[in-house]
Order: C-alpha cells, then sequence, then structure tokens
C-alpha cells in the first residue's frame, strides 16, 4: 500500500467517524431509525478504513492523528451544525490538538518512524506481503 493510500484510508476513517458520531447525536439514543443506521455503517466503515493504516504505521501515531483530528472535525460540525459556541480556552485547546498532529506526522521518529509516520521496515514488510499475494510492490 503506497503512503498515498495510507493517508487516504487514514483521512477517509477520520471523515466516516466524523459523519458517524454527528448521526449519532442525531439519533437522539437509537430512537430515530435513519441517522441509527448511519451511525452504524459509518463506524464500521470508520474502523475498517482504519485497519488499512495500523497495516504500516505505529499504532500510536494512527491513534493520535485519527483522534486528533476527529477531536477538532467534530468540534467544528457541532459549531457549524449544532450552532455550539466555542470559548477562547477550547479554541486554543483545538488549536494545540492540530499542532500536536502536526508536529506528530512532521518531525517525529518514534518507533522508527520518519517524516510522515512511515518506516522503512514498514514499507519492506508491505512490499514482502505484496510480493508473496502475486502482487507488485512500488
Amino acid at each position: 500500500m503506497s503512503l498515498v493510500t495510507t493517508y487516504l484510508c487514514l483521512a477517509g476513517a477520520i471523515l466516516t467517524e466524523v459523519i458517524a458520531t454527528t448521526a449519532l447525536a442525531a439519533s437522539e439514543g437509537f430512537s430515530k431509525p435513519l441517522p441509527t443506521i448511519i451511525s452504524v455503517v459509518c463506524f464500521v466503515a470508520a474502523f475498517w478504513l482504519l485497519s488499512f493504516p495500523l497495516r504500516t504505521m505505529p499504532t500510536g501515531i494512527v491513534y493520535a492523528v485519527w483522534s486528533g483530528l476527529g477531536i477538532v472535525l467534530i468540534t467544528a460540525v457541532a459549531w457549524v451544525w449544532a450552532k455550539q459556541v466555542l470559548d477562547l480556552p477550547a479554541l486554543i485547546g483545538m488549536t494545540l490538538i492540530t499542532a500536536g498532529v502536526i508536529v506528530i506526522n512532521v518531525f517525529s521518529k518514534s518507533e522508527g518512524t520518519g517524516a510522515l509516520g512511515m518506516s522503512a521496515d514498514s514499507q519492506e514488510q508491505t512490499c514482502s506481503a505484496a510480493k508473496s499475494t502475486s502482487a507488485k510492490c512500488q
């Protein structure tokens, strides 16, 4: 799986989790069928999409990006859609979460990762797995 595909899957996981959480709030305790169905389907899709970056990236990095950006996006959706007002400390907190995600992805070398959180070992393991299933490795 290429780095671009990995990050697209992670972005998809984040977006489907945001949709699922928004629908969960609209389901009013699972009493409304359509938002309930949307929530369940999107949570399943979010976890399925999240499984792909976990194949090649450290779990901590994937979870930090997924949860951090998910928190910020859910808060933004609630601010725009439900008119939930954010005060200055909340805005500062969201800025710090976003900054943390950026720092992790650009500068972190944790668990043998380089820039963008993918190690050479992970790339090599992915290529070996691809070759063993007769797929081409880039």
